[in-house]
C-alpha cells in the first residue's frame, strides 16, 4: 500500500480534473469543491509518505520497463518530498484564491481553468517522485502542455503571444536540447536511473570531458523552466496570465520544477566529483550570479506589479541552483531550502496583485498611493512577504540566505555571498517603496479608493502564506530534517 502512495497523489487530481469537466459550468459550486477536495486528499497522500520516509522505509514502484535502463517508475527521496510537500499545500489555498479572483472578475472558461489547474499539479507531483530521467521527461513536458491554456487564457492577442513565447520557449529548448543531453545520458552509461553522487563512472569523465561540458549546458537550458539567462524570457511574457496562475508559474509548480529538476541533475546525474572534474562549476556560478544580479536590476526599472514579481522570481530561482552547485553541506541546504521559502513569499505577493486588481482595478506600481488604508490585510502581508525576500531575521528567508552564505564560505568563494547581499539590497530597492506607497503616501485624489474594499477569498488565503513565512524562519527544523537526507 505504501509504494502506491506516489501513485495515489499523481492521479487525484487527474480524476479531478475529469469531474470538473463533466460537471462544467452546470453546477459552479459543486465543480469548486472537487477541486480543494482533491487538494486536500494530495495534500493527504503526500503526508502519509513522511512518517515510513523518516523511518527510513523505501517508497518506490515501477509501472513499466520501456528499455534496458528505461523505466517508469517512481520513488520518493527527500528532495521530492520537499517539492511535493510545498505545492501540494499551496494548491489547496491557491484554489480558495482562484475562487475569489475567477469569480470576483467574472472570468470565462472557469472549466477549463480548474481542470487545467488539477493537470499542473500531478504533472508537478510526477515530476517530484520521478526514478529517473526518463519518467521525470514525461512529466516535466506534461506539464508545459497542461499549464499552456493557463498562460493563454485570456484568449486574446496579448494573451496568445505570452502564451506563444511561452510553449515555444519549453517545448522548444526540451527538445534540442534536453532530449539531446538525456539520449546522449544513456548511450555513455546505459541507464537514466537517479543515483546519488552521479552516475557517470570515473572513466566516462576522464574519456568524455568535452562532451559531458556541453551535455551539462544542454541540461541547465533544457530543463528551462528555471529561467537562467539569457533564455528566460518566457517568464515575463507569461505574466499576461491570471493572477492564480502566475502564482502557479512562481511558486507552485512550474518554475519550481524547473529548479528542482536542474538540481536533481546536478546531484543525481552529474555529482560534485564530476561537475568539478569537468571544471564547469565555475560557469554554473557565473550564469546565476549573473541572473541574480541582472534579474534584480531588471525588476527595479519596471513598474507594472507582476512583471517587477516576475523579474524577482527570474533572479530568485538562481539562488537554488547557485547554493546546489556549491557541493556543500550548507550550500545545497541552502539551495534546496529556498525552493519552499521562496514559494511562500512569492506566492503571497502574487495572491497581493491579483487581490489588488480585484478590488481596484490596478496594474501599476505608481498608482497604488494610499491602497493599504482600504486594503491593510493584503498590504501588510505584502510587507511580511517582502520582509522575508530581503532576508530578515525570524523570516522563511533569512534561513536560505543565512546558510546560501555560509555554505559560500564553506568553499572559499567569499565573492557569492557578496552577490546575496547585493541581492538583497536590490530586493529592499523594489519591494521596500510598494509597502511605503500603499501606506504612507495619500492618492492625489481623496476619494480615489472609494467604495474599496478586501476580498476575503483572495485575503485570507494570501494572509496564511504570508504567516507561513514567519513560520518556516522560526521554525524550519521539518523542512531542514527532510532535506538533511539529501546531503548525508
Amino acid at each position: 500500500m505504501i509504494d502506491c502512495l506516489p501513485i495515489l497523489a499523481i492521479s487525484v487530481s487527474i480524476l479531478g480534473a475529469i469531474l470538473i469537466v463533466l460537471i462544467g459550468n452546470k453546477n459552479p459550486n459543486l465543480r469548486e469543491s472537487v477541486s480543494i477536495i482533491a487538494g486536500i486528499l494530495k495534500f493527504t497522500f503526500v503526508i502519509m509518505m513522511i512518517p515510513p520516509f523518516f523511518k527510513g522505509e523505501e517508497i518506490s514502484i515501477k509501472i513499466v520497463s520501456v528499455l534496458p535502463g528505461i523505466e517508469l517508475a517512481f520513488r520518493v527521496d527527500g528532495l521530492g518530498l520537499l517539492f511535493a510537500f510545498g505545492a501540494s499545500f499551496l494548491w489547496i489555498l491557491t484554489t480558495f484564491y482562484s475562487i475569489g479572483y475567477m469569480r470576483g472578475l467574472n472570468e470565462h472558461a472557469q472549466t477549463r481553468y480548474f481542470a487545467c489547474f488539477a493537470l499542473s499539479l500531478s504533472s508537478a507531483i510526477g515530476i517530484a517522485f520521478a526514478a529517473n530521467l526518463f519518467t521525470m521527461f514525461i512529466f516535466y513536458e506534461a506539464l508545459t502542455i497542461v499549464t499552456y491554456p493557463l498562460v493563454s487564457h485570456h484568449e486574446d492577442k496579448e494573451g496568445l503571444e505570452g502564451g506563444r513565447q511561452y510553449i515555444v520557449y519549453l517545448l522548444g529548448t526540451a527538445k534540442i536540447f534536453l532530449l539531446a543531453a538525456i539520449v546522449l545520458t544513456y548511450i555513455l552509461t546505459g541507464t537514466l536511473d537517479f543515483r546519488k553522487g552521479g552516475i557517470f563512472s570515473s572513466e566516462i569523465v576522464q574519456n568524455n570531458k568535452l562532451l559531458l561540458q556541453i551535455m551539462l549546458v544542454l541540461y541547465l537550458y533544457g530543463f528551462n523552466k528555471s529561467a537562467i539567462m539569457p533564455l528566460h524570457s518566457w517568464l515575463p511574457a507569461a505574466m499576461v496570465a491570471p493572477t492564480p496562475v502566475s502564482a502557479l508559474l512562481h511558486a507552485v509548480a512550474v518554475v519550481k520544477a524547473g529548479v528542482f529538476t536542474v538540481s536533481r541533475v546536478l546531484l543525481y546525474v552529474y555529482g560534485a566529483n564530476t561537475v568539478k572534474a569537468i571544471e564547469m562549476q565555475d560557469l554554473i556560478f557565473f550564469l546565476t550570479s549573473f541572473t541574480i544580479i541582472i534579474g534584480s536590476l531588471i525588476a527595479l526599472t519596471r513598474d507594472d506589479f507582476k512583471a517587477r514579481l516576475a523579474f524577482s522570481t527570474v533572479a530568485n530561482l538562481s539562488y537554488i541552483i547557485i547554493g546546489v552547485a556549491m557541493f556543500s553541506p550548507l550550500g545545497i541546504l541552502g539551495g534546496l531550502i529556498h525552493i519552499s521559502m521562496h514559494a511562500f513569499s512569492k506566492i503571497t505577493m502574487f495572491f497581493v496583485a491579483g487581490s489588488v486588481y480585484v478590488s481596484t482595478h490596478v496594474k501599476k506600481i505608481s498608482e497604488l498611493d494610499g491602497v493599504g488604508k482600504v486594503m491593510p490585510i493584503t498590504m501588510f502581508s505584502f510587507f511580511l512577504a517582502t520582509l522575508s525576500m530581503i532576508g530578515i531575521p525570524i523570516f522563511a528567508g533569512f534561513v536560505t540566505k543565512f546558510n546560501l552564505a555560509m555554505g559560500a564560505l564553506e568553499i572559499g568563494r567569499p565573492e557569492l555571498v557578496g552577490v546575496f547581499i547585493v541581492s538583497s539590497f536590490l530586493n529592499a530597492a523594489y519591494f521596500l517603496p510598494i509597502v511605503y506607497r500603499s501606506f504612507f503616501r495619500k492618492p492625489e485624489n481623496p476619494l480615489r479608493w472609494h467604495g474599496v474594499q478586501e476580498n476575503y477569498f483572495c485575503a485570507i488565503p494570501l494572509l496564511i502564506t504570508a504567516l507561513f513565512t514567519v513560520v518556516w524562519g522560526l521554525y524550519p527544523d521539518f523542512l531542514m530534517n527532510i532535506l538533511r537526507t539529501v546531503i548525508r
